[in-house]
């Protein structure tokens, strides 16, 4: 890509690496040592940054004067402003806002957010990152998966349904109605996982329990939308003995952690930076403090650098019961839910 000093391309393909076939992880980034990790992070970082300088307008403003080879650790990364979605001037910077690094010719789809805010997706395979989650949440190849996400302007039906096939599986594009006709369809094509709200799952397992369908096939369900609602999970678990597993995504960032085994935590997607900051001054909290969630994507196509979500979490000590290395966090608020077709989810 014209402009773009890539230092580590693994990095700006986040399924580069094949799942273990029939292994503990879907690939060794999730084992690495600390210290390997934001080497590689922090490696291909600079280049990133002049990426985003050289091909997406809004950020030769909003880094003027920076030198990104000199943003090499957490520390000189914190140094950099935040950016949020309210910063975002159609009328100025297009229908991008300047934040996208590849022209629209070149893009495969492009999806609507709340105040004409669009957001890009490039032709990659699991673009989004979701097959991490999905492999965590124990979803497995040639198994049917009923995608209850909406496919309606957002992101979020296309990102589970990439996912999914990343790894093989066959997808039913259902989207958030019709939890009626959804409980006929668990029922007759045998269906394994689940992708979408708790609580609308809930809603077709309730439908097909009142109609005598058979559900003892679902084993597994991905909640992204309202992963906090614990009453939905703990009924689904309890009274239809299904696992759920929380994967945190937003539209314009993707995947940015996910829930495996060791449930009620959840582990940092590879393929991005989180660091959890003062949402007045963008520094890092203290640990053990709660933080505004702020991300850096490395997405060649929309390089959000230093994204702030609105969310807010804790970082927990340690690492993972599951075998995980990367970093631990405990979601505390999610900013107020939009409709079924806006940016944050």
């Amino acid at each position: 890509m014209a402009g773009m000093k890539v230092k580590s391309p693994s990095l700006f393909r986040p399924s580069a690496e094949a799942p273990e076939r029939g292994g503990t992880y879907y690939d060794r980034q999730e084992v690495r040592n600390h210290f390997e990790r934001e080497q590689a992070l922090f490696h291909a970082l600079p280049g990133l940054l002049h990426h985003a300088i050289e091909n997406a307008p809004f950020f030769k403003d909003h880094l003027r004067d920076l030198d990104p080879d000199l943003i090499v650790d957490r520390g000189t990364l914190a140094t950099l402003p935040l950016m949020r979605r309210s910063q975002g001037n159609v009328a100025v910077n297009g229908p991008f806002c300047g934040w996208a690094a590849t022209p629209k010719s070149r893009l495969a789809k492009i999806y609507a957010s709340p105040g004409q805010i669009y957001d890009p997706e490039g032709s990659r395979l699991d673009y989004w990152r979701l097959a991490r989650a999905m492999f965590a949440a124990e979803f497995k190849p040639g198994q049917p998966v009923l995608n209850s996400l909406s496919y309606h302007l957002t992101a979020l039906g296309s990102m589970a349904e990439s996912g999914a096939r990343a790894l093989g599986c066959p997808v039913i594009p259902a989207g958030d109605a019709l939890a009626d006709v959804q409980a006929q369809i668990l029922a007759d094509l045998e269906i394994y996982a689940y992708a979408g709200k708790a609580s609308f799952l809930l809603r077709i397992l309730r439908e097909g329990r009142r109609r005598r369908l058979p559900q003892q096939s679902l084993q597994t369900a991905l909640v992204i939308g309202d992963g906090l609602n614990l009453a939905a999970r703990e009924e689904i678990r309890r009274k239809f003995g299904i696992m759920t597993f929380h994967a945190y995504v937003t539209t314009d960032l993707g995947l940015i952690a996910y829930e495996t085994v060791a449930q009620g935590e959840l582990l940092v997607d590879e393929s991005v930076i989180v660091e959890l900051v003062d949402p007045t001054s963008g520094k890092p909290v203290a640990a053990g403090r709660t933080g505004e969630v702020v991300v850096t994507a490395f997405n060649p196509d929309y390089p959000l650098i230093r994204f702030a979500t609105g969310d807010y979490a804790v970082a927990l000590k340690g690492e993972s019961a599951c075998g995980r290395t990367n970093m631990r966090i405990r979601l505390v608020e999610r900013r107020e839910s939009p409709p079924s077709h806006a940016g944050q989810v």
